[in-house]
This record gives C-alpha cells, structure tokens and sequence, in this order.
C-alpha cells in the first residue's frame, strides 16, 4: 500500500468517525446549508461527483473561503459515510477538520487541498 493510500485511508476513516459522532454532514445539500449557517470549517469532495452536483456547491464553499480537499470518488467517500456514493462531505466539527488539515498536510502534493482554479 502506497503512502498515498494509507492517507487516504486515514482520510476516510476520520469521515466515516465524523459523520458517526455527527461531526460531519453528507450530501451537497447538508453542505451548503452548513455554509450558510457558518458552521462548516472543511469539506471533502468527490472529483468524479456529477458536475450539477459540483456546481451546487463548490462556488458557495469558495466564495465562503471554505477550504475544500479532493478525493477522487464518490464511491470510496460514499463508503465512508454509510452510502453508496456521495459528492461531498462537510466538516463542522473544528478538531475534526485540524486533524484532516494535518493529515492533509503530510500527504503528497497531488492529494492535499483544491486549488481555486479547481473549484469552477
């Protein structure tokens, strides 16, 4: 297993333990509800999502300054929360998010945050 896989395994499990302790919130719906109300502090997103989906709510989450971290299925995110396949995952707990952040951050390049040119 490559270190890229072992930090995406990491990834998912905090998910999974953040959506379980309702640290988390699923779907793009849930996501862009806790944007409004200023109670999203990370969220993860699907890069296979469907692009109506990515477009609900990615310019929200930038425009909110709301930092996004790729993964690239909706399948395996899904999977991590109890569904068969989600697009996006919000993070209100603010530990959870430093501990994804961190773990993000000892990643490899090409698995840490979304750039901004990416979200649109």
């Amino acid at each position: 297993m490559s270190r890229e896989d072992v930090a995406r395994a990491k990834l998912f499990r905090l998910v999974g333990l953040g959506v379980r302790g309702r640290g988390a919130v699923v779907g793009v719906e849930q996501v862009r509800e806790a944007v409004r109300r200023g109670k999203l502090h990370l969220a993860i997103a699907a890069t296979d999502a469907s692009r109506n989906s990515l477009e609900k709510v990615l310019p929200l989450l930038k425009a909110r300054g709301t930092a996004v971290v790729e993964v690239p299925s909706a399948a395996e995110l899904g999977a991590a929360v109890g569904r068969e396949k989600t697009a996006v995952v919000g993070i209100v707990d603010s530990r959870l998010a430093d501990g994804i952040r961190a773990l993000e951050h000892s990643a490899p390049p090409d698995d840490r945050e979304m750039e901004e040119g990416d979200a649109g």
